[in-house]
């Protein structure tokens, strides 16, 4: 009974692992950790990926990125946050991103590592959502939006605000 049991649990788990979409089978340190998590996770979920900085002009966005992923969560949305340095307007300490994204913006959407975005040298996840997209981040607080197979449905510049009405809309209309 214990072999039969152990084989359906190996048998989803396998399954789930072949059913998240190559572009989301991707692993990321969480910011400010040792740990890691595959992207994997939010296979199922509408997501929006965001290159953020603190020092940017853009950094007011946070709070419109926090009261969209508040406002959606519960339907399967999730806003995930990727500071990068490409741009110049990155603390170079991850522990000092982490405290300013918590008290200044109340961020508790998920954040991950300081990351390259762009070029030869951009992670693995940028390199494949650029791949799919066929758009690079132009600079801070650039948009991809994901559906919930895995699939990139529309990118937003970094002038396109979190709260605008183009993509709220783009978000409804996939959630």
């Amino acid at each position: 009974m214990k072999k039969l049991l152990l084989s359906i649990v190996c048998i989803a788990a396998c399954n789930h692992a072949f059913a998240c979409s190559d572009l989301l089978n991707t692993e990321m340190r969480i910011l400010d950790s040792a740990q890691t998590q595959n992207l994997c996770e939010y296979d199922g979920k509408t997501l929006l990926v965001v290159n953020v900085a603190s020092r940017c002009g853009y950094t007011y966005q946070y709070a419109s990125l926090q009261k969209l992923y508040e406002t959606y969560k519960e339907n399967d949305f999730v806003v995930l946050g990727v500071p990068s340095r490409d741009f110049f307007q990155e603390y170079s300490n991850e522990s000092d991103v982490a405290e300013f994204c918590s008290t200044e913006y109340g961020v508790d959407f998920p954040m991950f590592s300081t990351v390259k975005v762009r070029g030869k040298k951009a992670h693995p996840f940028y390199k494949k959502l650029k791949e799919e997209s066929g758009v690079e981040p132009t600079w801070n607080f650039n948009k991809y939006l994901i559906s919930k197979n895995g699939k990139v449905i529309s990118t937003f510049k970094s002038g396109v605000k979190p709260d605008s009405k183009e993509l709220i809309s783009a978000i409804e209309k996939i959630l």
